[in-house]
């Protein structure tokens, strides 16, 4: 016997770590995936815990300000790392990866944002 799903249409930012909005310990499972994105001791925190939209909201400004330091390390880049004595190539290298880095920042925020918006809606579902 199958069960009915009573899972929300995934957005394509969801992430692949987190199971369907409505399926079965999709939940937990947002709440592992965010507490990888946030400093440990923060993930340990009974609040953040009992209440995973207050973590994927931490979350969220903790991605922000990832984004923001990668996107400095990045304009900086070309001013700061010669005077430390880097090489050219290590310089174009460096700033790819910065460049490779806010991008893929950019896809988690996006990706948080979609499970914090679901993680909401179950609250506000839930009253």
């Amino acid at each position: 016997m199958t069960m009915p799903l009573t899972t929300t249409r995934v957005s394509p930012d969801w992430p692949c770590q987190v199971k369907a909005p409505g399926s079965y310990d999709w939940e937990r499972s947002a709440t592992r995936w965010l507490r990888e994105l946030v400093p440990a001791r923060y993930a340990g925190y009974p609040a953040l815990i009992r209440h995973p939209v207050l973590l994927a909201r931490h979350a969220q400004i903790q991605v922000q300000q990832e984004i923001r330091v990668a996107r400095t390390a990045l304009q900086t880049a070309r001013a700061d790392l010669p005077r430390l004595g880097l090489h050219e190539a290590a310089i174009e290298h460096t700033i790819k990866l910065y460049a490779a880095e806010v991008l893929q920042l950019q896809h988690i925020a996006r990706a948080v944002r979609a499970v914090t918006e679901a993680l909401a809606e179950r609250g506000t579902a839930g009253r």
